[in-house]
């Protein structure tokens, strides 16, 4: 082992051990001062170690080629520790999020994602971003937070609260399920093109909002019946999202579902909430690695790393560039 990495037989033969979870708990994961086990695997996949540390509360990286069951494959693994270090427990269940939506269908995988998510609302890393952040209130309650354009040919649904760049907040999350509500039930299949007014698309979950519902059993609750990932997704197919400037968290998680996504060179993207002791809670965990893949949704998150539009194109974020 040399500098918290492991060499590839020395973990393979952790994992034929009857003590295997002691082993690996107790002594591997330790070595980088974070719940992780990364591993020199150079070209040979090792995807029975990546599977075996799959059932153990553990971020497993492999260093060279890993193949598809490990939760990252990476040159230089220091970025995503540095972020698995600061939010530990919310890199774990990320990781364990991740590794079981892709294999389930759309209503299944947003219960286990709001479910891990309810879990670290009333966790200590969250609590602590809350105390960070410091209390917030917004006077625009009464205002409507979404806009929808029919001109006979297609139908624009704009998120509008651009004074605050589109912030996503309960009152924009209701509107938008009643409206497509209405267009999945409408006896058309015209084009649905999806907007943020104001030159952003959508900065993300409003911050005056979190820790507003203060039992996590209630707020899963809630997203059980209001989540917007399921209607979002039932019109998808003829959606189209266009996106200018901010692009961040619920905004990208939505946005993934469509069809198509066009990015302006203005357009930023960013997934921040495992540094707000969270994970992905509008359908993030399905949308995005639907598009770029589970292991880059989970490296994005541990650094928060803001894309430009060149690589989210590069990745299959977008699809196009305006």
């Amino acid at each position: 082992m040399h500098g918290g990495v492991w060499p590839l037989e020395e973990v393979r033969s952790a994992v034929a051990s009857v003590d295997f979870d002691r082993l690996v708990l107790d002594g591997i994961a330790t070595a980088t001062g974070a719940p992780a086990v990364v591993v020199e695997v150079g070209g040979d996949p090792a995807d029975d170690v990546g599977a075996a540390l799959a059932a153990l509360p553990v971020v497993s990286v492999a260093v060279g080629a890993g193949g598809e069951t490990w939760d990252l494959t990476l040159d230089d693994p220091a970025p995503a520790l540095e972020g698995l270090r600061a939010n530990p427990q919310a890199s774990v269940v990320a990781a364990q999020t991740l590794r079981r939506t892709g294999q389930l269908g759309l209503l299944d995988a947003l219960l286990v994602e709001s479910l891990a998510y309810a879990t670290l609302q009333a966790g200590p890393e969250h609590a602590r971003w809350l105390a960070q952040r410091g209390r917030r209130t917004r006077r625009d309650t009464d205002q409507p937070r979404i806009e929808v354009t029919d001109n006979g040919a297609s139908v624009t649904v704009t998120l509008s609260r651009p004074r605050l760049l589109n912030l996503f907040d309960a009152a924009m999350r209701d509107q938008l399920v009643d409206v497509l509500k209405a267009l999945q039930a409408a006896a058309d299949d015209r084009p649905v093109v999806l907007a943020g007014a104001g030159g952003n698309f959508c900065a993300g979950g409003d911050p005056a909002e979190f820790g507003s519902v203060e039992d996590p059993a209630a707020a899963h609750l809630i997203r059980s019946r209001a989540n917007a990932a399921p209607w979002m997704a039932t019109v998808a197919r003829r959606t189209t999202a266009l996106i200018d400037g901010a692009c961040v968290g619920a905004g990208i998680e939505l946005a993934a579902f469509c069809a198509t996504v066009t990015a302006t060179d203005r357009a930023r993207f960013r997934l921040p909430e495992l540094s707000m002791g969270l994970i992905p809670g509008a359908g993030g965990t399905v949308s995005i690695p639907a598009r770029i893949g589970r292991q880059r949704t989970l490296w994005w998150l541990l650094t928060d790393a803001e894309l430009d539009p060149a690589v989210a194109l590069e990745w299959g974020l977008v699809d196009s560039l305006a």
